[in-house]
Parts: structure tokens; sequence; C-alpha cells
């Protein structure tokens, strides 16, 4: 395993951070508990030190099997991300999904991060992880509703309580991290990014590697689009279009003709397509870890092969000029 500093917050985080959405029932791609907690421990075998989960998925369950699998370890040697921002309880906030079932009840979910909110979030993260504090603790999404530096005075409370040790954003725009900025110190962003979508490189990326801040990339294969076989649309309520339009089968035609293309670099590293993307996006400037969502210990045995290779410069050229050309292609 590799090890990256988060910035410089002081924390370092393994390259592979392991991501717990799927964990339980509520998710696009449930994973069975026994299968989750097999696959967190082989994530420990290898050398995953940092762990990513949130309490809205499966409404708490992924931090308690997080607890559970973690309890006989020692605090310091593995780094907890979690977050706030995303409720079920209460309507104040921006609604995000009406009557979403979850063990034979509804519930709506909204976007809030008033700042006794995230006060009694953070609480009820501690509780569930059983932990005395957070490594990374992170505002989940934009609540248009509380302004955000109301939304950091929180975190500076948690973070002269020992309670966290570090703030982050999530899905927010640079604008937001700016308007943070003048609160509290936000030490990352936690952002989709991969070959198919490259959009941070634009401003984020840039921001980030003059001011010292960490990105934690997520769906950097790109919802299994990018593993190279055929996926089941997966598409949230709020994506952009363009994410919809990646399944639609003329396009999905030019990724497998792109993908075809990277099948000779990967046999020449002897890794598979997965491996390449994952090794490839890891070694992008400004990326500090990329989160990986394995639902079993060989799929993330799998992508932890991805460390074994080290990619040549002209084959990095090779890539880059190939996703130049696909991106001329996608119609997007």
């Amino acid at each position: 395993m590799e090890y990256r500093p988060l910035g410089n917050s002081g924390l370092s985080l393994s390259v592979l951070t392991f991501g717990a959405w799927a964990i339980g029932p509520w998710a696009q791609y449930p994973t069975p508990t026994e299968s989750a907690i097999a696959a967190l421990r082989k994530a420990h075998e290898l050398g995953f030190t940092s762990i990513d989960t949130a309490p809205n998925y499966s409404l708490g369950f992924s931090e308690e099997v997080v607890a559970r699998v973690l309890e006989d370890q020692p605090r310091d040697r593995f780094q907890l991300l979690t977050k706030c921002g995303v409720v079920w309880e209460g309507t104040r906030g921006v609604l995000r999904y009406k009557d979403i079932k979850h063990k034979d009840q509804l519930f709506d979910i909204y976007h809030y991060s008033g700042k006794e909110s995230i006060i009694r979030q953070c609480e009820d993260s501690l509780r569930r992880l059983r932990t005395d504090y957070i490594d990374l603790y992170s505002i989940h999404y934009p609540d248009l509703t509380t302004p955000i530096g109301e939304s950091m005075e929180a975190f500076i409370r948690l973070k002269e309580q020992g309670k966290i040790r570090a703030a982050g954003l999530c899905n927010h725009t640079l604008e937001d991290m700016a308007k943070a900025e003048e609160v509290a110190t936000v030490v990352s962003h936690k952002t989709r990014y991969s070959m198919l979508n490259r959009r941070i490189e634009r401003d984020l990326v840039p921001y980030c590697l003059e001011k010292q801040k960490g990105i934690l990339a997520y769906s950097v294969l790109q919802r299994g689009i990018l593993n190279g076989g055929d996926v089941p649309k997966f598409v949230w309520k709020d994506d952009n279009p363009w994410e919809a339009a990646l399944y639609e089968e003329a396009n999905r035609a030019r990724i497998r003709a792109f993908l075809d293309k990277l099948t000779p670099i990967a046999s020449g590293y002897g890794v598979s397509i997965p491996q390449l993307v994952i090794r490839w996006t890891i070694d992008r400037p400004g990326i500090t870890v990329a989160l990986l969502g394995a639902t079993s210990p060989e799929q993330i045995e799998h992508d932890t092969k991805a460390l074994e290779i080290s990619l040549g410069e002209e084959d990095v050229k090779t890539i880059d000029g190939l996703l130049e050309e696909l991106s001329q292609q996608l119609e997007v």
C-alpha cells in the first residue's frame, strides 16, 4: 500500500481508501453484511488504513458495520472519514428524496447543515463508530438553506472539543470551498473523478494544488462503465445529464472501443483494465486518494493489484491522447 499526506492536515491516508457506501440494504447495489465485513477485513490485511463512510449509507448501518470490523484494532492505526449534512429526522433543509423505504419504514431525506444539527450528527456518528474522534469530517452535500460559514462554525467547535481532527467538503463548488475557508480550514474535497469525468481539472485541481488541499476521488470506474463489461444504468436523481448520456448505446460503443485500445497497454503491465484505470487515476496531479467501493474480498484484492505497477511516461501520453480522442467523440 502507498500512503499520502492529506494536504497540510497532518493526516496520512492510504492511497486506496475503502468506500463503505454500499454496506447494508440501502444502496444501488446492496452488499450482504457478511460479505461487506469480509471485504473490509481483506482491505485491512492489504494495508488499507482509511475508511470512508457516512450516516446516510443505509441510515447509520454502514458506520455500525465499520465499527464492528475495527473494534479490536488500535485506534491510531486507521483513519475514519465520515460526513454530515444528510438527515432523515425533521423537515429542515432541502428535500432530496421522499418516501425512501428502509427496514419497512418510509423516510424523507434532507440536506441540512445547520450548526447545532451538525454537532448532533457528529455525536451520533461517534456513537455508531464507537470512537472518541473522527479523523476527517466533511459536509456531504450543499445545503442551500444554511450559509456555509454557519456550518463551519460547528466544525470549529467540534475540533476544539477533540471530536474531529480535520474538516472537509464533498460535492461542493469551488466557490463554496472558498467561502468555507473564510471561517475555518478545509483540508480536502471529496468529488467524482474518472477518465470519463475530468471536469475538476479545470478549477478544483489547480486550486487544491495551490492551497495544499487533498482531493478524494470517487466513482473512479464511472459506476462500472470503465470495468469493460455491460453494466445496468445507474443514475441518481440529481446527476448531470451527461452522466445519463454515457449509458446511451452510441456512447457505450465508443467507450468500449476506447477500452479495447487500452487492452494492449494493460496487458503489457500484466493487469486488467480496471487496475490500469485505478493506477492512472491515483497518478493524476492533485488526486490524493481513490475511493474503492469493493463488495467482496476478491474484488478488493483485485483492485489493490493496481499498486503493483508504475505507468511509463509514454504510456501515460498514449492514454491521454486516447482520452482526448474519446472526449471529442462522446455525445454528452
